[in-house]
């Protein structure tokens, strides 16, 4: 197994950063042919899609998520910025870890997929994202 650690600076902004380069680049490293690939955030308030990118998709996962989540002070989690406490709920929708086939080295996404964080917390500037190759026996 190959497995390594990134950071991923989110700034003070809500919303999808695009992780499919650096697993691409992680794949490629560690020599990968067909496995799996598991990417895991070790955060509370953040989490892991497989979604189409660009093309006002993101626009509308942001605006369907504030729809089912709102940011205010209805939350009994309250602490740090307002609405905190629907950052905890998070993972019900986005969860933490995803597993991607991994053939001839290459992610097996289709033609419009991507990996994503999706972070909606703007309390924590950096997230940590672990990414392991786990071979096909």
């Amino acid at each position: 197994m190959h497995s390594t650690e990134i950071s991923v600076h989110t700034g003070s902004r809500r919303g999808l950063f695009d992780l499919t380069a650096e697993c691409e680049r992680f794949l490629t490293g560690a020599n990968a042919a067909d496995g799996l690939l598991n990417i895991f955030v070790p955060h509370a308030t953040a989490g892991l899609v497989i979604m189409e990118l660009g093309a006002g998709s993101d626009t509308d996962l942001m605006s369907a998520l504030e729809r089912l989540l709102p940011r205010d002070s209805r939350w009994t989690h309250q602490h740090g910025s307002l609405g905190h406490g629907a950052d905890h709920v998070l993972p019900l929708l986005a969860p933490p870890s995803l597993s991607v086939p991994v053939v001839g080295g290459r992610l097996a996404l289709g033609t419009w997929q991507s990996i994503a964080l999706l972070d909606a917390n703007v309390d924590n500037p950096t997230r940590r994202v672990r990414l392991s190759f786990l071979p096909s026996a």
